[in-house]
């Protein structure tokens, strides 16, 4: 079975078409939605039912901070820009759309692999995994072989050996990691809709199951039509500048 794995959408439509273009392309045989489908971006309601439609066929999907953020009261601080582009959200959204979110998972397992927005430790409070600290708290929080998430908006890599030992790797894009079975893995998905590692391209993963390896992927998208909606839609204007650069 061949996985593809969406992280961090932020409502970009044309962003997510793509990648789902893409997944269709390579043959995927599931999608997994790695959390925060709205927030930033300008089509909260077309990218909410996107994942909705796929979820009734099948696919899994998880809760994210801004999901979680844009159907009621939060437990967690927003920045400003997040938090006006998330109020502008709600507004938008219907009731299905809400319900839709409020009900998603804050993590699966399923097979050695366990699905998180965030970290597996904590996952109710969104802590970030951007180093070898937290994702070894994250790793030893579950007994699952491939812990995967997103949150982080940059692709990143980590294995913890049966020593203890921690390493942390810069994957490529469009090569085929083999994650070992003597070690076990903690993959950070890039983001669909707002990556931030200065590449502007959608980001997403293809995880094989049988042979247990995963492929980072890169795929260009109108940038510039989603830029447009942004800036129609009087949002902050820091987040349409953003994904012309990817930070």
């Amino acid at each position: 079975m061949r996985i593809a794995l969406l992280a961090d959408i932020h409502a970009n439509l044309e962003a997510l078409q793509a990648c789902l273009a893409d997944v269709r392309a390579r043959g995927a045989d599931r999608l997994v939605f790695l959390g925060d489908v709205v927030g930033y971006g300008a089509d909260p309601v077309a990218c909410v039912e996107i994942v909705a439609e796929a979820c009734s066929t099948g696919a899994l999907a998880i809760k994210g901070n801004h999901d979680e953020a844009a159907v009621g009261p939060t437990r967690f601080r927003l920045n400003e820009t997040a938090e006006k582009a998330l109020r502008w959200t709600e507004a938008i959204l219907g009731d299905t759309h809400k319900a839709f979110l409020s009900g998603l998972p804050m993590m699966v397992g399923e097979e050695g692999r366990l699905y998180v927005h965030a970290s597996a430790a904590h996952a109710e409070s969104y802590p970030y995994v951007t180093g070898l600290d937290e994702a070894v708290e994250s790793l030893q929080a579950t007994k699952a072989h491939v812990t995967i998430c997103g949150h982080v908006h940059m692709p990143a890599l980590y294995n913890l050996a049966v020593t203890g030992k921690i390493m942390q790797h810069i994957p490529i894009a469009g090569t085929d990691i083999p994650l070992l079975s003597q070690r076990r893995w903690l993959a950070v998905m890039g983001a669909v809709g707002q990556p931030r590692d200065g590449n502007p391209a959608a980001a997403y993963g293809l995880f094989d199951a049988e042979k247990s390896a995963l492929t980072y992927v890169r795929v260009p998208y109108d940038v510039e039509k989603a830029q447009d909606k942004i800036r129609k839609a009087g949002l902050p204007d820091s987040l349409w500048k953003r994904l012309g650069v990817g930070r």
